[in-house]
């Protein structure tokens, strides 16, 4: 019996606009983010969805709120789904995480698989408890189309294991905007993807991380390392 997951990312927050890194900092999500929520519930309105989670923290409920509002549908929490925890990142720009921890910064970048947040959470560690959270729920709700409502970082690692590859493989999974929507199939043990990372429904305005300066240069140096492969 096949389940759907509709995985959501959070609608923009203070930390994505001022760039600050916010894992287990739990900032609301901002006008812009309001919108880009509104967006997002439209566009699931005829998509058939019968039970919602979400991450616990602020950004990702309001989000999943105009979801729940649309859908006629509760919305259960769980801390499993969070961001990752960023320790001595909390709260402090991407600037001053580069000069500060280059090394960590570079793995961040470079090789997330090997990533490890100064007392905060591991990349394995992440994965693990996220993945471990989305299990759970699919084995409570075998059957059903199930949105959930997390987080960045949680969608890249989480597609690494639908892909059926390892976490090393994480530096191949493109960031997805706020309120991309990400489909994936479940059925007898097997991930398909449906969709991946589609934030259509933002139009050319409302956009967050596509109107952001470092994500040109991103898309730049992820393009190349797709030509390289």
């Amino acid at each position: 019996m096949k389940t759907r997951l509709i995985f959501v990312r959070h609608a923009e927050a203070e930390g994505n606009r001022s760039r600050h890194f916010h894992g287990w900092t739990d900032s609301p999500i901002t006008e812009r983010g309001h919108l880009q929520a509104k967006r997002v519930a439209e566009a699931l309105s005829d998509v058939d969805v019968d039970i919602i989670y979400s991450s616990s923290l602020k950004r990702t409920m309001q989000t999943a709120s105009y979801i729940a509002r649309v859908k006629k549908l509760p919305v259960t929490q769980t801390d499993q789904l969070k961001e990752i925890n960023g320790g001595d990142w909390e709260g402090l720009t991407w600037t001053e995480l580069e000069r500060r921890w280059p090394e960590a910064y570079n793995t961040w970048e470079n090789s997330p698989h090997e990533h490890q947040m100064p007392n905060g959470e591991s990349m394995e560690e992440f994965q693990r408890r996220v993945l471990d959270e989305v299990m759970l729920i699919i084995g409570k709700n075998i059957g059903k189309n199930i949105c959930i409502v997390t987080h960045g970082t949680a969608i890249r690692a989480l597609i690494c294991h639908f892909r059926a590859c390892t976490l090393d493989e994480m530096i191949n999974v493109a960031w997805c905007d706020n309120t991309a929507i990400t489909i994936i199939d479940y059925e007898d043990g097997v991930f398909s993807t449906v969709v991946e990372g589609d934030a259509s429904h933002l139009g050319s305005d409302l956009g967050t991380i596509v109107n952001q300066p470092w994500w040109e240069e991103y898309n730049k140096k992820f393009s190349k390392k797709e030509e390289r492969e």
